[in-house]
Formats: C-alpha cells, sequence, structure tokens
C-alpha cells in the first residue's frame, strides 16, 4: 500500500519520531515472506503462483467482507464469494470454465436473499457486496495470474513488484521529508504531491535497474511509462482502499501480516496497478 507522507512541518517530526520507533514486526514479516516468495517465482511453476495468490485473495476477500458486510451476514454468502473469486483467480489456466463458474457464483448470491428469512434490505445489500468483493478482488487478481503464465512471465512479476516497492518506498521517505501539498486529504491525509514525485523518481529507477538486471527486452521509453503507471495505478488502488476502511472507520483492513496491517493492505496497490500492468506488455509492449 503506497504511503505518502505528510502535509506539513509539524506531522513530519511526528513520523520522523515514529520511524524512530519503527516496528520490528515488519522487517520479521517481510524477513519471513519475500524469500518464500521470491522461490514460488523463480523455481516453481505457474500453478504454484496461481495457488498463492488464490490464498493471499481469498483472506483479503474475507477481510474486505468483514468490513463492509452487514453484522449479520449470511455465511452463505461469504462461501459463495469465495468460490466465484477463486474462480476468477484461477481462470487463465481453464478459460473455458471461467463465465459458467462466474455465472454460478453470480446467481448463487442473489438467490441468498430468497432463502434466508431476515429483512430483504439486508439481503440485497449483502448481495450487492458480496458480487462487488468478488469482482474485487478475484477479476483483478487474475491479471497477476495471467502475467506468471506469459514467457517471461516469472521476470515480469519480478519487474511488477519490484517496481511498485519502489514507488511505495520512494513515497514515503519523500513525502516524509518533503511533504507540503495535500494529494487527497479526505481519503487519505498524508498522501503529498511531493511524495508521489519521488515514488515516481524511484519506480523509475528501479525500472531501469530491472531492465538492466534481467528485463533486457525493454526499451528505455518502455521503463519510464510502465513506472509512471504502476505509480499512478498503484495509487490509485490504494486510495480506492483507504475510501473503504475510511467509510467503515476502519484504519487497517486486519492484522495478518504484523506489522503490515491485513492482506488487503497489502495487495491494494496492485489490484489496479497488474490489470494495467499486463495490457501495455501484451498490448503495446508485445513481449
Amino acid at each position: 500500500m503506497l504511503e505518502y507522507g505528510t502535509t506539513n512541518p509539524e506531522p513530519v517530526q511526528a513520523v520522523h519520531k515514529t520511524t524512530a520507533r519503527f516496528d520490528p514486526r515488519r522487517i520479521y514479516t517481510a524477513l519471513a515472506l519475500v524469500p518464500l516468495l521470491y522461490a514460488a517465482i523463480r523455481f516453481l511453476p505457474a500453478s504454484a503462483f496461481t495457488g498463492i495468490i488464490v490464498i493471499a485473495g481469498g483472506v483479503a476477500l474475507y477481510e474486505l467482507y468483514r468490513l463492509c458486510l452487514p453484522h449479520n451476514y449470511h455465511p452463505t454468502t461469504v462461501g459463495i464469494g469465495l468460490f466465484g473469486s477463486t474462480a476468477l483467480i484461477v481462470s487463465p489456466h481453464e478459460p473455458a470454465l471461467a463465465i459458467p463458474s462466474l455465472l454460478a457464483a453470480l446467481l448463487a448470491i442473489l438467490s441468498v436473499p430468497l432463502l434466508v428469512p431476515m429483512p430483504l434490505q439486508d439481503r440485497l445489500r449483502e448481495s450487492g457486496l458480496a458480487v462487488t468483493g468478488m469482482l474485487y478482488i478475484g477479476l483483478t487478481l487474475s491479471f497477476l495470474v495471467l502475467t506468471r503464465m506469459l514467457p517471461h512471465g516469472q521476470w515480469l512479476i519480478f519487474f511488477l513488484l519490484l517496481v511498485t516497492w519502489a514507488g511505495d518506498t520512494g513515497a514515503y521517505y519523500a513525502g516524509t521529508l518533503y511533504g507540503q501539498h495535500h494529494l487527497a486529504p479526505r481519503i487519505s491525509p498524508k498522501k503529498t504531491v511531493e511524495g508521489l514525485i519521488g515514488g515516481l523518481i524511484a519506480a523509475t529507477m528501479i525500472a531501469y535497474l530491472a531492465r538492466w538486471w534481467f528485463m533486457p527486452d525493454l526499451s528505455g521509453f518502455d521503463c519510464v511509462i510502465l513506472a509512471i503507471i504502476i505509480t499512478l495505478t498503484g495509487l490509485w488502488g490504494d486510495l480506492a482502499e483507504s475510501a473503504i476502511k475510511r467509510s467503515v472507520g476502519a484504519k487497517d483492513s486486519g492484522g495478518m501480516l504484523p506489522g503490515h496491517g491485513g492482506m488487503l493492505d497489502r495487495l491494494d496497490s496492485l489490484l489496479f496497478s497488474a490489470p494495467a500492468f499486463y495490457y501495455y506488455v501484451t498490448v503495446v509492449g508485445r513481449l
């Protein structure tokens, strides 16, 4: 999730104090998960990566449902939503099953209000949120699977993750040190224009480094455009999730990842950047 620093001198001081008391759990979590993710992408078949995305997507969707569904939601709705999301994520492996699985999940969710004796307005709202969440998580994450299945898929995934991380880190430090102008104060007050600029610069630098390291098929122009696309769409995804959390009064989507919040907090940027990245490399870059 992108963080874009603060917006005036007083918060800057507060952020520096927080940095001095940096939660070590963030480091421990990263040290535990990053090597496993690298090994899964680098050495295991695409189906193993799909399995990881299914698990991560299921956790993220459950967190979203827990935040947004009415307190008296029916467990059947959640189960159907998880099934539909999983079907969308694995659909690149079996395209012929995608539409039937999605249709079955959609009809099942819409049928729950007809079968459960609860206030109809609650059930209709529940059904709408369930379908939206299923598409929000499952459809967008399916583009990570599609990217991994491309001829240079493992390297493209590494490129996407590295540039996303660079934009995140550059935005955080630039916003912390130089942030003065609000970017989206109503949704995420800590994000600043200066942070966005820092994220774009860092993402571009890492994109060029990745090109030299393992993606020579990318041109210099591709690196610049992809850095911009990944950073801006990642920011948009972050803001979209922030708006959801703010609407229900939540700070994090969950606490599964110590020091990082919930799974949805970690995936929010990729939910928007992965589809944009996929279409660029396949349609424009023709990789």
